[in-house]
């Protein structure tokens, strides 16, 4: 399978052309201490070349009208009003406790 050759980023219009080869990928392979087959180092080549292609027609296109945005949708924050729910605990939740002292719950110490 032949290496893929796409458009390099440069202003619009320019296209220098760029292959991903085996060898590429064995470079990057080795910087990234894997291991490949060589049915890998194949299927990796073309995968990357894809890539590069799908780049290559995204530059292609004209975003001069588009204006630079974070979000594709405005986000809003949902945010709940930060108000008390729960009510106290009350001597139903401390006449579950094995042991208290006054309204704390008494705990063995774990630390020594």
């Amino acid at each position: 399978m032949a290496p893929s050759t796409v458009a390099a980023a440069g202003p619009v219009g320019y296209h220098a052309s760029v292959a991903i080869t085996r060898e590429d990928v064995r470079l990057v392979a080795a910087l990234a201490r894997l291991r490949l087959e060589p049915d890998e180092e194949t299927r990796l080549t073309a995968d990357l070349g894809h890539i590069l292609d799908a780049f290559a027609r995204l530059q292609a296109l004209d975003t001069s009208t588009v204006p630079p945005t974070a979000h594709v949708e405005e986000l809003g924050a949902p945010l709940r009003d930060d108000v008390v729910r729960n009510p106290a605990a009350g001597d139903e939740v401390m006449a579950n406790a094995p042991a208290r002292d006054g309204r704390l719950f008494r705990v063995p110490k774990i630390i020594e």
